[in-house]
């Protein structure tokens, strides 16, 4: 008799269907699983038989095989323990198999037999509704289950209960949805003393996903400025909530079934290496570059990272995702994001000041800055220089105007964006392309030949020249207009200044 009870296989955010079969046969005592297990599935033999044994129960002196169908698909995880103890249960006669065909089932056993939390408990709920299928996994899971309100959760707290369940002597609670976390916005622009041109680029880039980059000395408030952009970003629509928690989720993210509408805000550390960025490792997992999906991915001290991790970038600003390439996988993930980077000048930042500059000035600024590729700052659609903030800025009362203010003018002109791209996979103006760019982006005359006259002059490359359209509509957008016109193109170009190399 083989017993069967159905999982999944994840490749990055896409969910595979597996088919866990049990066959107790006769010959030498053994438990074997095959079917490509990695390390961790390989020791579900013994978190099996210890979860067994904390039962009460003994494995059968028979020869123990367990098949994980497809048999080339390589399994990765510690979720496949629960759905192995099933179908080795079933096999065993100690539950019934027919009714496990109705279930999918995924969760890490513990030695004493709990199930414990394991990752990408949402996105296997997903499937298993799109199959009319009931989701068996962690009780401390179910919230997050829950999510996928088309799935019959059963979330159990450890394999008695489980079991207790599915012969009807005992009932398990239908978890509740978990709860949407609290928004935090981070420093309000209020904080933020002097920075007119600054904070001006930071609310376009809010209001049309723009990539940013400031340069300018140590102390100068980049950072600061940069905490400040979740305040003003809009929340996430639903179906944009759903794809970021799928990532979370694949990650081992989700903390108690807990989803949030706040967009990501992603500040990697520059020592990061491609695999933190991009994905991968032994187990490919999203990198922060796929973490940042749909939200913010922070760079400070951009030329301190290595070149060949902020390479690796160039290829998701473009397309949305990235991929992740290895011998036995190819994987997939969404990584949509916006990119905003700060740098000093130069290594010891203060350029355009004699009196602190180094005595290597101007060159250190051109070897410095030659860290990050051209290609790479052509992605980039807005560049701001920072100036040095002054002892009588400080002293200055706070501003007027704080994120509250620009969080809706940006909500406005997002507004704008969505009624104008309805109907299409764009989402804002940073994704504007092809026949939508030329319907939507053309400037007025006066704007066209200005902007001819300095894509002539600038020497802009064509996805520059690209850039420099969607950044003017972006303008115009937050100033009410239906037309880009001359004003709106002449801001646009005043951002595309790179910084000054020697």
């Amino acid at each position: 008799m083989v017993a069967l009870v159905q999982t999944v296989a994840y490749l990055g955010l896409e969910v595979r269907r597996v088919e866990v079969q049990c066959q107790l046969a006769s010959g030498l005592p053994a438990f074997q699983i095959v079917g490509l297990p990695d390390k961790a599935v390989g020791e579900s033999r013994e978190r099996v038989r210890a979860a067994l044994a904390a039962m009460g129960l003994a494995l059968p002196p028979k020869r123990i095989t367990v098949n994980m169908s497809p048999a080339d698909l390589p399994k990765e995880g510690s979720h496949f323990d629960l759905p192995i103890a099933l179908a080795l249960l079933a096999a065993m006669g100690v539950t019934d198999g027919e009714q496990l065909a109705d279930h999918v089932a995924v969760g890490e056993l513990a030695l004493d037999g709990r199930i414990v939390a394991s990752s990408g408990v949402l996105p296997a709920a997903i499937h298993a509704a799109s199959e009319d299928k009931a989701l068996i996994c962690p009780a401390a899971q179910g919230a997050e289950a829950r999510w996928a309100s088309e799935t019959a959760v059963v979330a159990a707290p450890d394999l008695v209960s489980l079991l207790n369940h599915l012969k009807g002597v005992q009932q398990l609670p239908l978890p509740e949805k978990g709860e949407l976390a609290e928004r935090t916005h981070g420093p309000d622009l209020k904080q933020v003393k002097g920075q007119e041109t600054a904070k001006r680029a930071l609310e376009i880039a809010a209001a049309g996903g723009h990539n940013l980059l400031m340069v300018g000395p140590p102390g100068a408030g980049k950072s600061l400025m940069a905490s400040c952009l979740p305040g003003i970003l809009p929340d996430l629509t639903t179906e944009e909530v759903l794809e970021t928690s799928m990532v979370q989720s694949v990650a081992g993210m989700l903390q108690d079934g807990r989803i949030s509408r706040a967009r990501p805000f992603r500040s990697p550390h520059h020592s990061a290496s491609i695999a933190a960025l991009t994905g991968g490792g032994l187990r490919i997992r999203p990198g922060e570059v796929s973490l940042a999906h749909l939200g913010v991915l922070f760079l400070d001290e951009l030329p301190e990272f290595q070149r060949n991790a902020l390479d690796s970038l160039r290829q998701p600003l473009e397309t949305g995702e990235v991929s992740v390439a290895r011998a036995n996988a190819h994987v997939t993930f969404p990584a949509r994001v916006q990119l905003v980077a700060a740098m000093n000048p130069c290594r010891c930042g203060h350029l355009g000041d004699p009196a602190l500059a180094c005595s290597r000035a101007p060159k250190c600024a051109a070897d410095y800055q030659s860290r990050v590729s051209g290609p790479l700052l052509d992605r980039i659609d807005l560049h701001v220089e920072v100036e040095p903030v002054s002892a009588r800025d400080l002293a200055l009362p706070p501003p007027s105007e704080g994120s509250a203010d620009v969080a809706a003018r940006v909500r406005a002109a997002r507004a704008i964006q969505t009624a104008r791209l309805e109907g299409t996979p764009m989402r804002n103006n940073a994704a504007l392309d092809g026949e939508a760019l030329d319907r939507f982006a053309a400037p007025d005359e006066a704007g066209r030949k200005l902007l001819m006259d300095a894509a002539e002059k600038m020497r802009l490359s064509a996805r520059g020249f690209t850039r420099l359209l969607r950044v003017a509509r972006t303008i115009a957008d937050l100033a009410g207009a239906d037309t880009i016109g001359r004003a709106h193109v002449a801001e646009a170009l005043s951002y595309r200044r790179q910084p000054p190399r020697a």
